[in-house]
């Protein structure tokens, strides 16, 4: 791995236990090798239709969503002295897109480590970006 300011390592947070030792982790990587950390969270509106129902959201809920979670992240970057990024959509897919427009060197990424039924029902990110991701990840565990 290269040092210095070309190092950029991308945290993406979910606010939980997990991605915040992983925050940690990058940050202590970061200082080591002279580089930078960009926090990203992204985030997925619920959306549930039936038949003959057509899925709506309340007036302004949409624009509640991204002004909390913007808040959130900003907050969250001030406090620990880093940058970020917020995007909207599949978590996965948008911590990739936003790796590759940033040119990330590496993404340290916490993980639940949900096993059996859980991993089947609720499926995993970090399993999707660690498989898909053009640049190495590290996954921290919550425990």
């Amino acid at each position: 791995m290269t040092t210095g300011a070309n190092v950029k390592l991308l945290v993406p947070i979910d606010f939980e236990a997990a991605s915040a030792k992983a925050l940690a982790l990058a940050k202590d990587l970061a200082a080591r090798l002279g580089g930078q950390v960009v926090l990203v969270h992204a985030y997925q509106l619920p959306v549930y239709t039936y038949p003959g129902l057509e899925p709506t959201l309340l007036p302004g809920f949409h624009t509640e969503v991204a002004a909390a979670a913007q808040r959130a992240v900003e907050q969250l970057a001030q406090q620990e002295g880093v940058s970020a990024v917020l995007r909207q959509g599949d978590p996965a897919t948008e911590v990739l897109a936003a790796a590759e427009e940033l040119g990330a060197t590496m993404i340290v990424m916490g993980t639940h480590g949900r096993t059996g039924v859980a991993h089947l029902i609720l499926g995993s990110v970090a399993e999707k970006i660690v498989r898909k991701s053009p640049v190495p990840v590290v996954t921290v565990r919550e425990d």
